[in-house]
């Protein structure tokens, strides 16, 4: 396991296409943080991002095992894509869109490791997390996925562009405007952040 670790996503592929099982166990541990967390963000119901994530990672399975899989795209932008599909799906035959509201359920800023600090410096952090979460909750749904897949999914604008289907202009306008409009709420409030 320790050896498939260090492969790359193609070469981790290739080696599941061949019959490697343990190849897409690692491939889902290295991103299935990421993927749940864009899941999650678009439903905002832990047991529902859970069922989609699920549906999704068959969908990746059943497609590599067809052969279906093109080499040449990058694993995780492939996979996002899928899963954000999938989300669209859902809501299609639920008939509604997706309501974009804050939650107790899965945190996102719960996925980010800290250093370890003191008691207090924890604290400041939390209250700090939980008022820029309800301030991203403002953002308009655009801006906020964006905003999301960069900062907390370290994706880079050309996969959020790809997953998101628009021009890398489009998407870097939109992360423009959420970090403008981020900036302006944080001063309205009074709220010390540092933001891009």
């Amino acid at each position: 396991m320790k050896l498939l670790n260090k492969k790359s996503d193609q070469k981790l592929v290739q080696a599941y296409v061949k019959g490697e099982e343990r190849a897409i166990q690692v491939l889902l541990e290295r991103y299935k943080t990421k993927i749940y967390t864009s899941i999650y963000h678009q439903v905002k119901d832990q047991y529902l991002a859970e069922d989609i994530f699920q549906e999704t990672f068959i969908k990746v399975i059943n497609t590599l095992k067809a052969g279906r899989y093109n080499d040449e795209g990058k694993f995780l932008p492939w996979v996002m894509r899928i899963a954000h599909n999938m989300v669209i799906d859902h809501f299609r035959r639920e008939k509604r869109a997706p309501n974009i509201v804050n939650n107790d359920g899965f945190d996102i800023f719960e996925v980010l490791q800290f250093s370890d600090d003191s008691v207090e410096t924890k604290m400041v952090k939390t209250q700090r997390d939980v008022d820029l979460k309800k301030i991203i909750q403002l953002l308009p749904d655009d801006q906020k996925e964006v905003l999301i897949m960069r900062l907390f999914c370290d994706m880079s604008f050309k996969d959020i562009a790809d997953i998101t289907e628009v021009s890398i202009n489009t998407a870097l306008g939109r992360m423009r405007y959420a970090l403008t409009n981020l900036r302006k709420m944080i001063e309205e409030n009074n709220l010390m952040f540092q933001i891009g």
